[in-house]
């Protein structure tokens, strides 16, 4: 980062105003705040425009036909992203292959753009596998697993990238921890993305600290979708809360969530500044929670009147949309588009109901890296007690 560079409000003053490429209505309008972060768009070309695109509706096709499942009894819970596309596609577009991601629980968009099968997404919310994907397995571009416990995810995502500072230590035989040292250039990155809900746990705040102290490479994310289930996030805080990643050290700024082109380009920097030593940074994306909390949430109780429909105005898809057409691509495109995730969704629906159930024996497999003899105990009760209902027990 350069010396000239300066994040947030300056000595309490007013806040600026959000980065934004895109107006509410498509059209490329930048704030004065987007001026220094204009050069990183300069290598995205329309080829890369329809993909976002093609992320954006796919995904959404998907996340319908998942609430649909969920109501007829086929999944468990289900987790909507639906008016957060925007902020998810261009932060995944903006990370590279060696980075790594912590997501919350409703990240599907970066899911898909880091190589995690929408069935797979899926098959964690039905119940039929321990976490939903390999986390180890490059075709799954370093994308952890999702978290049910909020906040763990952001000091599982600090602690990863301490271990990429380490590392990076050790490959230049440098041994030096002293407090308020600068940052060391590790050639990658962690991304962690979290709720407004989740900045007010002590886990998120602990994670800064950490990670301003020992400057890892690691940009957090917060997408503030205006709710933590039923709570506004004038409850939670009376500052943008950008602000409270200032007070640790980070470099913190405030986004359009609505615009992938801000999401894109103020995460394409943030991540390379991560990876050439210059530490942790901080983003707030603006955005909004169109869905409910989750499937077992109804917002009807607690939102107030027209702001939903206010919000559907600036949907992310729509107005992205609109962009794309001023560059000239056609409703050719649109449907082809729209037609191809409506048939991955299909597919994906088949598929979720025709995964077999898992073993129940299965339960203990992963629990420790090693054998244990707690869990060896555990297992062969279960199976005494399974044993049990078979026909002619004696037990």
């Amino acid at each position: 980062m350069s010396e000239q560079t300066t994040y947030g409000p300056l000595h309490g003053g007013a806040d600026p105003e959000p980065i934004r490429f895109l107006d509410e209505a498509g059209a490329y309008a930048p704030s004065a705040t987007a001026a220094e972060f204009a050069d990183e768009l300069s290598a995205v070309g329309i080829d890369d425009f329809k993909q976002w695109y093609r992320d954006m509706v796919s995904t959404r096709a998907f996340d319908t036909e998942c609430t649909h499942l969920q109501r007829q009894g086929q999944l468990a819970l289900w987790v909507p992203s639906v008016g957060q596309e925007g902020c998810q596609v261009g932060l995944g577009r903006a990370a590279e292959a060696q980075d790594h991601i912590f997501p919350a629980y409703r990240e599907h968009a970066v899911a898909l753009i880091r190589g995690v099968g929408f069935l797979q997404i899926a098959a964690q919310f039905r119940g039929l596998t321990h976490g939903g994907w390999d986390v180890t397995d490059p075709a799954h571009g370093n994308f952890h697993l999702y978290t049910l416990v909020l906040g763990a995810q952001t000091q599982h995502a600090t602690g990863n990238a301490l271990g990429q500072l380490l590392d990076a230590k050790r490959r230049a035989g440098d041994t030096s921890m002293d407090a308020g040292e600068p940052g060391t250039a590790t050639g990658e990155a962690t991304m962690v993305f979290y709720g407004d809900g989740t900045s007010s746990q002590g886990d998120a705040n602990e994670a800064m600290i950490f990670a301003a102290s020992y400057q890892t490479p690691e940009v957090f994310v917060v997408q503030n979708n205006g709710w933590a289930i039923s709570v506004p996030v004038a409850r939670q805080s009376r500052t943008p809360l950008y602000r409270r990643a200032l007070g640790f050290g980070l470099r913190s700024v405030q986004i359009d969530g609505n615009d992938p082109l801000a999401a894109y380009a103020v995460g394409r920097r943030f991540l390379r500044e991560a990876r050439t030593g210059g530490g942790p940074g901080y983003i707030e994306a603006l955005t909004y929670r169109v869905g409910a909390h989750t499937t077992a949430d109804d917002p009807t109780r607690y939102r107030p009147a027209g702001e939903l429909e206010a919000w559907q105005q600036r949907d992310p898809i729509a107005r992205f949309e609109a962009h794309l057409r001023t560059l000239g691509i056609d409703d050719a495109f649109f449907e082809e588009a729209r037609e191809e995730a409506e048939r991955e969704a299909k597919r994906v629906r088949d598929g979720i109901l025709s995964l077999p159930a898992p073993q129940p024996g299965s339960m203990f497999d992963h629990v420790y890296s090693e054998p244990h003899p707690r869990i060896d105990e555990q297992r062969e009760w279960f199976e005494r007690y399974e044993s049990s209902f078979s026909e002619g027990s004696a037990e």
